[in-house]
């Protein structure tokens, strides 16, 4: 079944779908976003657009494990 809803075209553009990667590897809601967004940036229309969604996601997730010191900042 195909429709806007359920598995939308841009969604799934090969042999796996975005989402069963993301569920398949455990991912975070923020991951999880970076995923989306890059994978589906060219299928959907505005692929600027979706980079910069990713971008965001990416750089909130970065400041969320810089504010919890689960990695080490390689700037100090």
């Amino acid at each position: 079944m195909n429709s806007n809803v359920n598995h939308p075209k841009h969604y799934n553009n090969g042999k796996i779908e975005v989402i069963d990667a993301i569920e398949d590897w455990m991912m975070g809601f923020c991951d999880g976003n970076v995923i989306k967004y890059v994978a589906r940036h060219r299928h959907k229309g505005k692929p600027v657009e979706d980079l910069k969604k990713a971008k965001w996601y990416l750089e909130r997730l970065i400041q969320q494990y810089e504010q919890e010191n689960r990695i080490e900042n390689t700037d100090k």
